[in-house]
């Protein structure tokens, strides 16, 4: 009975606050999706992974939160775009998710923060996303260096390097 007034009175309180708009069967569950939301929200993703995410200052319905994006980073490696983490999540068992999270991924993706995120971080970010539930469309596809893209994208091309430090030679 205590752990059923827990629950319902933190779900309320999120509820309250906004701050997960999910439902959980145990307290258990409650904690991991916390837990998910949390490392989420300050590891960065929606920074890429949430159209508007950054011009909104962090200010997005959490319901429009890791949809992927249009808008691709182009580099010596090709175009890359932010993937739709809700799509993806909703295909993959959480053993998928912890091989690929721990896999290197192109630029600009920081994939080395996932490799060193324990099992227990990686699956709470797996529950979370896999509670909101799969939305959105695909992100368009990788493009490799040379083919031109139709959508936006950011330029990471280092200028100025000192001689030592290029890559070309």
């Amino acid at each position: 009975m205590k752990s059923r007034n827990m629950l319902r009175s933190a779900a309320v309180l999120a509820g309250l606050l906004g701050c997960l708009p999910v439902q959980a069967d145990t307290q258990s569950d409650y904690q991991l999706l916390i837990r998910g939301r949390y490392l989420l929200a300050t590891s960065g993703c929606n920074d890429c992974h949430t159209p508007g995410y950054p011009e909104a200052g962090g200010k997005v319905h959490e319901s429009k939160w890791l949809v992927g994006s249009a808008v691709g980073f182009q580099g010596p490696w090709g175009t890359t775009y932010p993937a739709n983490l809700r799509l993806m999540l909703s295909k993959m068992s959480e053993q998928q998710w912890l091989q690929t999270a721990r896999k290197p991924m192109r630029p600009p993706m920081p994939w080395f923060s996932l490799r060193d995120m324990s099992d227990t971080d990686l699956r709470a970010i797996y529950a979370y996303v896999r509670k909101l539930g799969p939305a959105g469309i695909p992100a368009p596809a990788f493009a490799p260096p040379g083919i031109a893209v139709k959508t936006p994208y950011f330029e990471f091309v280092p200028k100025n390097l000192p001689q030592t430090a290029r890559a070309d030679q």
